[in-house]
């Protein structure tokens, strides 16, 4: 296989209530997917059907080890897909409202997407 990189996207989430990173990484992914059209990888490179990207998705967070690996890569919508966790992103005193998520931690964590063809394939 001869993976080429191709695109790389930031994006950055927020759980408001409860410091639940795996929902602050998922919107990250979310966002970060959210800031791309990939219409040159469909109209340049020739890739005809999303599945055949692999996403490289690293993710930066407070509690890395808290982090739920498989809901993480769900939120990525299509292609095959690889996850690295970092500790970092933000961790700060919010406020708690029990109808919103338990406690009172706001988290923050910053995805980096990187999307690669094989272009053996292409």
């Amino acid at each position: 296989m001869a993976r080429q990189r191709y695109i790389i996207e930031i994006g950055t989430g927020v759980d408001m209530h409860g410091g639940d990173v795996t929902n602050a990484a998922q919107k990250a992914i979310k966002d970060a997917v959210s800031h791309s059209c990939l219409c040159g990888l469909f109209d340049i490179v020739g890739v005809k059907d999303p599945n055949e990207m692999h996403i490289a998705v690293k993710i930066s967070c407070p509690y890395p080890e808290k982090l739920d690996k498989h809901k993480v890569l769900g939120a990525v919508p299509f292609g095959s897909t690889e996850l690295e966790v970092v500790s970092g992103g933000l961790s700060v005193q919010g406020l708690e409202l029990p109808e919103l998520g338990e406690g009172d931690t706001i988290v923050v964590a910053i995805a980096a997407l990187t999307v690669y063809i094989d272009v053996n394939q292409v």
